[in-house]
């Protein structure tokens, strides 16, 4: 078994440019979820039902949008993780180069295309259910009704916060699976955990640097499971160990 970065200790698949453009969109459907909340008088429960009933209308006609966007990211992502692969493997036999290369990442990008749906439609259904919350809040704690209005003020700046890291927590999911999805058809059955090497890194991520972690067994860190580059804001990602 052997690894394919044997000096390189970065991400191969480059993900910078997919994630400035997915997080550009979503931050236009999280403002737009802001401009639809302040239309109305914060914490009026009047109001309520009307800005749930067209945040959810908004979620509903999101849905082509939202998978012509997500498809243009995953295609991005694909492309770069499969022009990584091309690059390390020039050590490779030509049998299991053109098996890499030419591997059925299908039911993987078709799973993933799936839920960047449901996560973009989710970004104006949370919305409506934080204000609804917060409203109810509002009726039962009158003495607090300036500062919860202020937060329902917040609502676009705080949907923009969540458009922000379904990006950033996206985007790097994309690439790990992709790269887990060519690595087992080699054979691999798991890889090496790298992180970015700075300051930024949580612990528990830096303790797993150089772990060896089966694909089948996704390591469990700070109450969350998920592979290198999957869990929320990770900027980890997986260095696959393949068969001779």
């Amino acid at each position: 078994m052997r690894t394919l970065d044997k000096k390189k200790r970065r991400n191969p698949v480059r993900t910078s440019r997919a994630e400035r453009e997915y997080q550009r969109s979503l931050t236009q459907v999280a403002r737009q979820v802001g401009a639809i909340i302040n239309g109305f008088p914060p914490g009026d429960p009047a109001a309520d039902p009307t800005i749930t009933q067209m945040l959810r209308r908004y979620s509903d006609l999101l849905n082509d949008w939202a998978v012509s966007t997500a498809s243009r990211m995953i295609a991005d992502v694909n492309q770069q993780d499969r022009k990584a692969w091309a690059e390390r493997s020039a050590e490779m036999s030509k049998a299991l180069r053109d098996e890499i290369l030419n591997a059925d990442t299908g039911a993987a990008m078709r799973g993933l295309l799936a839920e960047q749906v449901t996560l973009i439609k989710s970004i104006p259904t949370e919305a409506a259910q934080r204000v609804h919350d917060l409203t109810l809040k509002g009726i039962e704690d009158g003495t607090r009704a300036g500062e919860i209005a202020k937060e329902i003020r917040r609502s676009g700046e705080v949907a923009e916060s969540r458009a922000q890291l379904i990006a950033r927590t996206e985007v790097s999911r994309t690439a790990a699976t992709l790269t887990e999805a060519r690595a087992k058809a080699t054979g691999s059955t798991g890889y090496i955990w790298r992180t970015s090497h700075d300051g930024d890194v949580r612990s528990s991520h830096k303790a797993m640097e150089g772990k060896f972690v089966l694909w089948s067994d996704p390591p469990t860190l700070d109450k969350l499971t998920g592979h290198a580059g999957c869990l929320p804001n990770c900027r980890c990602w997986p260095e696959p160990v393949i068969p001779e």
